[in-house]
């Protein structure tokens, strides 16, 4: 993966709605912005019960967004990402629907998890209360199969997302189709969502255990073999990623943008820059993505809070969410926890430009940080816009979600690549993407708690951030062809 600012995106909600619209994006308005892109689910088909994430078919494009020659073609313009979902596939998909209408005598049957398959001799209530979950309520749905035969499925995210069993020899050779397809498409690196959750097993939490470590060992392995990067999407307690962090290529740094929205609202750098001593190098930074805005990945480990405390204070962490609830004026609170349906327990739902109440220069500042954190930087189609809650698309899906997945014309783009704010993110990013001192040594310091400067130093090329957390404003000084040259955070 290029060491420059990667932009994250669906398809068809980016200036138009498909492929071929989209690489013209990128070669026209945004050109030399990003080294690579990550397409979010683009598989058939991309509308069914969780935006793609619940696939009908993972190894066929979406016929309305292009074909397979399309994805090609944008790999000669920027490294692509794409999303293996290793947890589940849909409810319509070919061999759920070839299991549901013959039952045992399918070439499927064991491909998908039933509670029996996991506790074949019955569970305790204290076993399933042990399961780890991300949303309320029990893992499993009551289905009458097309043969009659009822069955409660595993279903840990929504009902239309039936879970696999990823160690029998249909579950292996389904995520291998999925691997092959990408890389002979040109795509070089690919996510693993929901992997966490991939392996279940009788008295435990069902939730990255040793076995899915060890899954996550080998499918990077298999991975790397054909010549795919592997990303790991985990949102836990944050020495949990650290682990993670030693057994696979690329991990996300979901702390960071909690901390940074921390650091920015209590004026104080502290818990930001232990995280800094500690954290992962093999990282992509992000501030916003397509989910929420992760509570979970700061907070203490909800095994065992007293020994394992998290990053920042539990009061303060209360006390973060409900800053962002009161700089979006009440909007992320509609969309977050028991007040929108396929909703997440540990993510605050907002467009991360209106967690910070919409302050454009707090908003450049906590880029600055972001790209400054050691890593490759991600940026989210929303938050390169310095996109607002969508409030009409919220109202009219009522999913939590859907507040930062706004659909954006081709004149909506352009008219927001002008406003101020995105031209200073741009020329942010393209510093970040072509200042020779971000590929040497990075170093971070404090004068005072309110005060940060983190640096990057090579060879006679350097790059300084400063940051007045308090004031919620910033600079960054750097080695030109002839001086010393600064860029003011502000619009």
């Amino acid at each position: 993966m290029k060491n420059q600012v990667q932009l994250i995106t669906y398809v068809d909600r980016f200036g138009g709605t498909t492929l071929q619209q989209l690489q013209a994006l990128l070669e026209g308005p945004l050109k030399g912005v990003f080294g690579g892109v990550h397409l979010l689910p683009f598989f058939h088909k991309i509308d069914g019960a969780d935006a793609g994430f619940d696939p009908i078919d993972h190894t066929r494009v979406d016929d309305r967004l292009g074909s397979w020659s399309d994805i090609q073609q944008l790999t000669q313009t920027a490294d692509v990402m794409a999303d293996v979902i290793v947890n589940h596939m849909s409810s319509e998909s070919p061999q759920f629907l070839d299991y549901s209408a013959k039952g045992s005598a399918s070439e499927f049957d064991g491909l998908f998890l039933t509670m029996s398959s996991v506790f074949p001799k019955g569970a305790t209530e204290a076993d399933l209360l042990a399961i780890y979950r991300p949303r309320p309520g029990m893992p499993f749905t009551v289905t009458t199969l097309a043969n009659g035969e009822r069955r409660l499925l595993w279903t840990t995210f929504t009902p239309q997302q039936i879970d696999i069993d990823v160690n029998t020899a249909a579950g292996q050779a389904y995520l291998e189709s999925i691997l092959q397809k990408l890389s002979q498409s040109g795509v070089t690196m690919v996510r693993l969502d929901a992997v966490g959750y991939a392996i279940k097993k009788a008295g435990t939490n069902c939730f990255m255990m040793p076995e899915t470590f060890e899954f996550i060992r080998s499918f990077a392995k298999r991975g790397r073999e054909l010549g795919l990067e592997v990303l790991v999407e985990i949102h836990a307690y944050y020495k949990r990623q650290m682990e993670i962090a030693k057994q696979v290529d690329w991990v996300y740094d979901f702390a960071l943008p909690p901390l940074v929205l921390h650091a920015l609202e209590f004026g104080r750098c502290a818990p930001l820059r232990a995280w800094l001593d500690q954290r992962p190098r093999n990282a992509i930074t992000v501030l916003d993505t397509h989910d929420g805005i992760g509570i979970i990945d700061i907070g203490a480990d909800a095994a065992n809070r007293e020994q394992h405390p998290g990053l920042v204070p539990p009061e303060e962490l209360d006390e973060l969410v409900e800053r962002m609830h009161r700089n979006s004026q009440g909007q992320s609170r509609q969309a977050t926890g028991a007040a929108a349906s396929n909703l997440d327990l540990y993510q605050v739902n907002c467009t991360f430009f209106d967690a910070l109440g919409r302050n454009e220069s707090a908003y450049l500042v906590a880029r600055a940080i972001q790209f400054f954190v050691p890593g490759v930087p991600q940026v989210y189609y929303v938050g390169l816009l310095a996109g607002e809650n969508d409030m009409a698309l919220l109202a009219r899906t009522q999913v939590g979600r859907d507040i930062n997945r706004h659909y954006y014309d081709h004149d909506e783009v352009l008219k927001a690549l002008d406003k101020p704010v995105v031209v200073r993110l741009l020329d942010l990013i393209r510093l970040r993407n072509t200042h020779p001192a971000f590929q040497g040594q990075f170093q971070h310091a404090s004068t005072a708690d309110h005060l940060m400067t983190l640096t990057w130093t090579a060879a006679n090329a350097h790059a300084r951030l400063e940051v007045d957390l308090a004031r919620q404003t910033g600079a960054i000084f750097f080695s030109g062809a002839t001086q010393e040259e600064c860029m003011v955070l502000q619009s």
